[in-house]
């Protein structure tokens, strides 16, 4: 099942989205918004899968053509967004070019933060930020939404516990990481609004490629029309949804609606490229001693994308522009 939020008020309007994403049908008369839903997840689950065989067989009366720029991220806001870093491979290639040693225990023990859930990107709404000189930079990551998780559940018994999956591109603003995290207290200003993609799906429309925890698909990364990066994101993942979820539920009740996003998709393999451009920077460093590749600049697009087997992409492309945010006087 395809679900998407289209722009309407602050949490959108759900609607159910046809497998081949050119279909949708409001879903309103089951739930109001895609929250609603995930509360409610008991009730509305059959209601709406019905509406979504109903799509796929042309079968519904209402149906409409489906654009996602008139979409809104599926939770527009979310009661929780908690990123983690699970490809443990980049964590320790980013921290080889500064001369940083990888403590033993990024291995065992994931690395997450907390970040700005109130108000997330649509697929195609702007990048807008004040400085090109923060290091702007995209970051291509598969995240799963959950149902309500008790507090303590064991990585054993999470994965029945994702209700849906999407991508996001976790914009990162490099050059304010440092001092920040000098402080000891985290990410905050160095980490503005995540951008997600038009619909989020149910694990079962991923078949055997939902597997462990993580998805079995390459996801593609385009810097102003030219690919940048295709690396699996179930290949070099330490850490499985699985195992991420149980990570943040330790000392905490999940609510229904918590986003856990997996980090920067990332491969040893060099030849598949990068979903950051960090990523590429750290591998100039390292190759020639100096980073070439410049972050982004006002005007740049990124697009993040994740194809099927048979060529047909499953979640929708996020599909962003750079600009200059104008905002108050400071």
């Amino acid at each position: 099942m395809k679900l998407a939020s289209l722009k309407q008020g602050r949490d959108g309007s759900l609607v159910v989205v046809s497998r081949d994403l050119r279909r949708a049908c409001s879903a309103e008369g089951v739930a109001p918004t895609l929250q609603a839903a995930l509360d409610h997840w008991d009730e509305c689950e059959r209601p709406l899968r019905a509406l979504y065989q109903q799509l796929n067989r042309n079968g519904h009366q209402h149906a409409f053509d489906f654009h996602p720029e008139a979409c809104a991220a599926p939770l527009p806001r979310a009661y929780q967004w908690a990123d983690g870093s699970a490809y443990v491979s980049h964590i320790e290639l980013v921290r080889k070019a500064r001369g940083a040693e990888m403590p033993p225990n990024f291995w065992s023990d994931p690395l997450m933060y907390q970040g700005m859930s109130d108000g997330f990107l649509g697929p195609r709404d702007d990048i807008a930020l004040a400085d090109e000189a923060w290091g702007i930079d995209f970051e291509g990551e598969v995240a799963v939404i959950t149902a309500d998780v008790p507090m303590g559940t064991g990585e054993r018994h999470t994965l029945p516990y994702v209700r849906l999956l999407m991508l996001v591109n976790d914009v990162s603003l490099r050059n304010l990481i440092p001092a920040e995290l000098a402080k000891g207290f985290g990410f905050f200003q160095s980490k503005p609004a995540t951008s997600c993609s038009p619909v989020a799906v149910t694990p079962d429309e991923l078949g055997h490629h939902w597997h462990q925890g993580r998805v079995q698909h390459r996801l593609q990364v385009s810097l102003n029309g030219t690919l940048f990066g295709a690396p699996h994101a179930g290949t070099d993942m330490t850490f499985g949804f699985d195992r991420l979820i149980a990570h943040a539920c330790l000392s905490r009740r999940l609510g229904a609606g918590t986003i856990i996003g997996s980090g920067t998709v990332s491969n040893r393999d060099e030849t598949t490229g990068a979903c950051c451009i960090a990523e590429r920077r750290t591998r100039e460093i390292i190759s020639t001693g100096s980073a070439s590749t410049p972050f982004m600049r006002f005007g740049d697009r990124v697009r993040l994308e994740m194809l099927d087997d048979d060529g047909h992409s499953i979640f929708g492309a996020i599909d962003q522009q750079l600009v200059r945010y104008r905002g108050p006087a400071a």
